[in-house]
């Protein structure tokens, strides 16, 4: 007989369904993560999301003295955040757009 028993697993223990995942989850997980790290209030921090099929538009809100600080210098912070949220929600199969609002 082998090591394990074949009653100690049942096929029901096994879940494939994938179905409740939240789409966009790493890219609202690192567009926080970053946002959060660059603000001088990071209790004011809220990310939204918005999915329209395959594509998700998350706005980003923050103090008013900390969007500055989120758009930098002829936006270029805002575009390096873009870039980052948009990497990954490519690996979780989505577009993902930022808007940062006031």
């Amino acid at each position: 007989m082998s090591d394990f028993d074949d009653d100690e697993f049942d096929d029901d223990d096994i879940d494939d369904d994938l179905g409740n995942r939240v789409v966009g989850a790493s890219a609202r997980a690192v567009l926080t993560y970053v946002a959060k790290a660059i603000v001088e209030d990071p209790d004011a921090v809220v990310v939204e999301a918005e999915e329209r099929g395959r594509s998700l538009t998350l706005r980003l809100h923050a103090a008013p003295d900390d969007l500055g600080r989120l758009i930098g210098r002829r936006g270029r912070v805002a575009q390096s955040i873009r870039a980052l949220v948009r990497a990954a929600g490519a690996r979780d199969g989505v577009d993902a757009s930022v808007d940062i609002v006031d």
